[in-house]
């Protein structure tokens, strides 16, 4: 049967930008990385109304058979909320890097391409980031085990994150938290957990029932919960379970909705490096401006030290386009029981090092990340995942701007530890060079494990390939997107965490002792805004007598208040260094405020400013202060699509 393209107001032609120009040049060395049965579940959300309310929801699941080489067929069934439930077949491609970052088509939206990572495991997470469409989504795809899994693989004690937009409004929308204990036959347990809904805000709804019941099919689960008024989770869910039985994912057969669940473990780990993905739906403004903003995103992060150093590929239709939004967040070490808890979401740590999330009210929405492979390799190496900005030290998945000083890892990159002794930053140094596009690029500083360089300015197609060239060894090739900004402000210390690297007009080091004061401008300072005019030699100073001033908008915020750019650009006299200069906007509590930078494709919330006086704060601006998870909205509330289109089901 001819499948319907996301009917109505999805039928897509491919209009996308920059990302795509150079698809064919992506590294798929990965696509191994993908092969066999797997079994896959996609939502899609389409926006129609000023409040955020769905004009259109599909969901398409069932088996993908990846070929290993870069091809795919799936049988599926597609509920469509304009269009009822159909079945058929779907084919596509797909383009896996070493590192398990790449893309797949999208099965239902010509020319668009699912975003994401392959892990440790062979779970695939994504979204479709870069569309002109303004539909989100997310898909979870995971291996079909050999044998088929049957019931009694489907036993212990699992929690499970999930959020059900299947009545099409946020004031409906449903988060929840559960935990199910499938007995290995048929039944699941006592249920229980919490629940929020859209319009109770940060209302509690505790759950807890019987009489959930499942059955095994083709390998996965088929659980019936018991309908109640009480019960956020109701009918019939296809349960998808990884080979490991450590994760779960699935949803309703007949709605569009999709949960995550983690198999619960004593004393389960959690750090290194995730690939995560995932969905929000932030209802905050839902009673006071009647808005609710959505999103979806996949990207990495690295754990340690009770730190996250993240980034997220965000799409939301109220932005208008995907930017790269870079964090730093805290977290406790997680509980016997694995679970742990930030002011926006709970999250549980299961067997197996995988952690999911739920959102806590208003802030609904689910996370899923899973552990990022090892990487190791001989002779000159560059780790597939080491590419960072060399300031906030954000993941490679970032990607990377003309002019940004990166940091590489890897090994044998270096015989000895050299730093750069003049400025222009030389193309050669230490008997090491690296090539971005085939072009030498500047070098500061090289080691055997660490280099640190400046991406060309002249780099300008979408696709960037970096290559160590050691004692005239090659290494490994890695592929980065390129983008136009990809900000990051140095810390003191060095790290891309706690206070930002920013000076008083005098010179001196704004911190708690010698904070910044209101209406004082103050000069931060950072990597990552891109072209610059006008433009300078690879590796020059900044000059001094007419600035280089960066070519893409920059914006500034303090204790997510947006304070007053004076200058943005290149830092004078200095190499491989941008200077923003920001005045302090009064109203801020004295003490450390987030010190958040946005380009037009960019947004970074890592490092703190000090910030003296005793005014009180703007409640609204310190909550988006302390949300980590969510830059203040870069573009306000509007009405991304005309359509109004009926036939939602309701909840």
């Amino acid at each position: 049967m001819r499948l319907i393209k996301f009917a109505g107001i999805l039928l897509l032609v491919w209009a996308a930008a920059g990302w795509h120009a150079s698809a064919q040049s992506w590294d798929s060395s990965g696509n191994g990385l993908l092969k066999g049965t797997y079994y896959f579940r996609e939502v899609f959300y389409a926006i129609g109304y000023n409040d955020g309310s769905l004009a259109e929801a599909s969901a398409l699941y069932g088996s993908i058979t990846f070929s290993g080489t870069g091809a795919y067929t799936c049988q599926v069934s597609l509920i469509d909320s304009n269009a009822g439930l159909e079945s058929g077949t779907l084919s596509g491609t797909y383009s896996i890097a070493a590192s398990g970052y790449g893309f797949i088509s999208n099965p239902l939206s010509n020319g668009d391409y699912i975003y994401g990572l392959v892990n440790s495991t062979g779970i695939f997470v994504g979204s479709t980031t870069e569309t002109t469409a303004g539909f989100n989504d997310l898909l979870i795809a995971a291996p079909l085990a050999s044998p088929a899994p049957t019931a009694g693989a489907f036993k212990g004690t699992y929690t499970i994150a999930g959020i059900d937009l299947s009545s099409g409004s946020p004031s409906t929308t449903l988060g929840y938290l559960l935990q199910i204990n499938p007995d290995g036959v048929s039944a699941l347990g006592t249920v229980s957990g919490v629940a929020y809904a859209g319009s109770a805000g940060s209302t509690k709804y505790p759950q807890s029932f019987t009489g959930s019941k499942y059955i095994a099919s083709s390998g996965a689960m088929v659980v019936t919960f018991p309908n109640s008024t009480s019960n956020v989770v109701t009918g019939q869910k296809y349960v998808y379970i990884s080979p490991d039985g450590n994760f779960i994912f699935g949803g309703s057969p007949q709605g569009f909705d999709m949960f995550v669940g983690v198999r619960n473990g004593s004393g389960a780990s959690f750090g290194g490096l995730y690939y995560q993905a995932g969905l929000d739906q932030d209802e905050s403004q839902l009673v006071s401006a009647d808005f609710a903003n959505l999103d979806t995103y996949y990207g990495s992060f690295s754990a340690g030290g009770n730190t996250i150093v993240g980034h997220q590929r965000l799409f939301s239709p109220f932005n208008g386009s995907a930017y790269d939004y870079t964090y730093a967040d805290g977290y406790s070490t997680p509980s016997s029981s694995g679970s742990y808890g930030t002011t926006f979401m709970n999250y549980v740590v299961g067997a197996g090092g995988v952690r999911i999330g739920s959102g806590i009210g208003p802030s609904l929405g689910i996370n899923v990340a899973l552990p990022a492979p090892s990487f190791t390799g001989s002779g000159v190496y560059l780790n597939p995942a080491g590419i960072v900005n060399a300031a906030s030290s954000a993941p490679f998945t970032a990607g990377v701007a003309p002019g940004e000083l990166l940091t590489l890892y890897g090994t044998n990159l270096a015989d000895s530890t050299v730093i750069a002794s003049e400025i222009p930053f030389p193309t050669s140094l230490g008997n090491v060079q690296v090539m971005i596009n085939g072009m030498a690029a500047p070098i500061y500083y090289v080691a055997p494990t660490q280099v640190s360089v400046i991406v060309p300015y002249e780099i300008t197609s979408a696709i960037v390939q970096v290559q160590v060239v050691t004692d005239g060894n090659q290494s490994n090739t890695v592929t980065e997107y390129l983008s136009s900004t990809s900000a990051g402000v140095f810390s003191v210390p060095p790290g891309g965490l706690g206070n930002g690297a920013v000076l008083h007009q005098d010179g001196s080091l704004v911190s708690a002792a010698n904070p910044a004061q209101a209406n004082e401008t103050v000069s931060v300072f950072l990597t990552g805004l891109g072209s610059v005019n006008p433009g300078i030699s690879d590796g020059a100073a900044g000059p001094v007598s007419t600035l280089s001033q960066s070519v893409a908008t920059i914006t500034a915020y303090i204790g997510g208040v947006q304070g007053t750019v004076t200058y943005a650009g290149l830092a004078p006299q200095l190499a491989g260094l941008y200077q923003v200069n920001v005045t302090v906007p009064s109203g801020l509590t004295s003490g450390e405020n987030n010190l958040d930078i946005a380009g037009p494709d960019s947004y970074t919330s890592e490092v703190a400013i000090s910030v003296g006086g005793s005014a009180m704060v703007d409640p609204t601006a310190q909550a988006k202060s302390a949300r980590a998870r969510r830059p203040p909205p870069r573009i306000g509330k509007a009405l991304v699509r005309p359509d109004r289109l009926s036939g939602l089901p309701k909840q």
